[in-house]
């Protein structure tokens, strides 16, 4: 448990500081361009890609975990190596031959994914696309790589490369500022492609040893069987985010970029917590099932629960409560006015009633995939992507892009309440929630905090002491000083009532801290 607590620890700083040089990215190109068409094309371009092939990278990536466990706990480790440089040599003919189709049908592609695109637009956008096209590539070959990675217990170089890709497309940005837009699209190109290099590298000193094959075996085979359902599941998922931009495209000049800033804070936080949690439990989730050791797989599941929402209820409450000011102080600077900041805090308090049922989404699924069982989520993410579609329908009208938000958190919500009761429903031997009273009491620990903290903010930015303070700090530094002090009197609070109502998951910080202390 100390391991885990100080490895999560150290990816959530490292994808911190990855993050941070994405809204870095995101600021210039908010501060260079606003929200004009050349971010609209920019965001639509680039995401268009991921929309269509980032379902296949994880899809292979985490149907290679349980498979490559199994191979190696009943033929040895040899035969797992092989499986591993089958499955790298076929991802990497795939996604080749995927980028070329797309290439080519790029201005088909922007007709319907950006059908309210017109004229310059959708010529950017066209452009944008056939650049971004190139990246699958590296980016599909590195997924495989890292999930080899996470088997061997190595978690941070892999994100540690993520750096050079984010210093790539920040670079573009400012560059094609200077120079001309058109360059943007090229930084991501070659980020993904150093990242990838590096992953290699790190997997050659773990024993990884690649070599071209032109002929794939039965375990090649058997990865695609099961790859299919979870690749069907993963672009049900990106569906619906960009279901949230096609419709958004018909919207007033603006619709789009503001719907992508608002979801690039909900990654963040989600990045920072999700993804670190489940990604350290998912390699012990394959090993525990391959090995038919349940009771190491429950105790890694109720863990893995819990901590999911002690951290996702409060970030969720905490990012509707403080969403306008949130977005003020990261965004609004240079041509990101204060329409601008209206447009997307509206995207953002929406998608963030979501952020712990995403949550719950990602635990569970991995749950599901572990036991080979790709089948469930998959019906799930699709009763989730109707909701999502017919949400979105009702309400793109009346609420216009920050209904679209709503439909993807709604369809969120159904989506992990299905995992929920099917993997109770399914596999009875499996312990997902230790008590419902113990997930109540971290919700009420995280409301009582949250509001706290709102009325704190609300001292110190309405009325007279609020403005004598901004007088003496100026705007900025009110903003960043009133936001500080309320999300430390939220931590502060937080923590002594989950103390207070003796939430066991709270030796999860003490491990860190002991193992800190230790150090030194």
């Amino acid at each position: 448990m100390r391991t885990a607590a100080r490895t999560a620890v150290l990816m959530a700083v490292l994808t911190l500081g990855m993050k941070f040089l994405g809204f870095l990215r995101e600021m210039f190109l908010a501060g260079f361009f606003g929200t004009s068409y050349i971010t609209d094309a920019y965001v639509m371009g680039t995401a268009i890609p991921g929309t269509l092939f980032a379902a296949i990278f994880t899809s292979v990536g985490v149907a290679y975990l349980p498979l490559f466990s199994s191979i190696v706990e009943k033929d040895g480790k040899e035969a797992g190596m092989r499986f591993t440089n089958e499955t790298v040599n076929l991802m990497g003919v795939v996604t080749i031959l995927l980028s070329l189709c797309g290439i080519f049908l790029a201005d088909v592609l922007v007709g319907f994914f950006a059908s309210g695109f017109q004229g310059e637009t959708a010529a950017l956008t066209a452009f944008y696309l056939r650049v971004a096209f190139f990246y699958i590539f590296f980016q599909g070959t590195a997924s495989v790589m890292e999930a080899y990675l996470q088997y061997r217990r190595v978690f941070l170089p892999q994100i540690a490369a993520g750096y050079l890709q984010g210093g790539m497309v920040l670079a573009a940005v400012v560059i094609s500022a200077f120079t001309d837009h058109i360059y943007m699209a090229f930084g991501l190109l070659l980020g993904s492609a150093l990242r990838m290099l590096v992953i290699w590298q790190v997997a050659r000193r773990q024993e990884l040893v690649l070599r071209p094959a032109c002929r794939f075996g039965a375990a090649a085979r058997r990865i695609l069987v099961l790859a299919v359902p979870v690749f069907i599941g993963s672009t049900v998922n990106q569906v619906n985010t960009f279901v949230d931009k096609w419709l958004a495209s018909g919207l007033p000049e603006g619709s789009v970029s503001a719907l992508n800033y608002g979801y690039l804070l909900v990654n963040l936080i989600v990045s920072l917590t999700v993804t670190v949690i489940v990604t350290i439990i998912y390699p012990r989730f394959a090993q525990s099932a391959a090995a038919g050791s349940m009771e190491s797989y429950n105790d890694a599941l109720e863990k893995g629960m819990n901590i999911i929402l002690i951290t996702g209820i409060p970030f969720s409450l905490g990012c509707m409560a403080f969403s306008d000011s949130a977005v003020e102080l990261v965004y609004e600077r240079g041509a990101f006015d204060g329409a601008s900041t209206a447009l997307t805090s509206g995207a953002f308090f929406y998608y963030s009633i979501g952020i712990s049922f995403i949550a719950l989404n990602a635990l569970l699924s991995k749950a599901f995939y572990s036991l080979q069982d790709t089948r469930t989520p998959v019906l799930c993410g699709v009763a989730g992507a109707l909701v999502n579609i017919g949400l979105n329908l009702l309400l793109v009208g009346p609420m216009a892009h920050r209904g679209l938000a709503l439909a993807s958190s709604i369809a969120a919500v159904v989506n992990s309440l299905l995992l929920y009761c099917l993997l109770r429903h399914t596999h009875k031997e499996l312990r997902v929630l230790r008590s419902r009273k113990e997930g109540g009491l971290i919700a009420l620990a995280a409301l009582l905090a949250v509001g706290a903290a709102r009325l704190l903010h609300s001292l110190l930015t309405g009325g007279g002491p609020g403005a004598a303070l901004e007088n003496a700090l100026g705007s900025f530094l009110h903003l960043l000083f009133s936001l500080g002090l309320a999300a430390l009197l939220a931590c502060l609070l937080y923590l002594a009532l989950l103390k207070l109502f003796r939430i066991p998951e709270l030796a999860f910080l003490k491990d860190v801290i002991k193992t800190k202390r230790k150090e030194k």
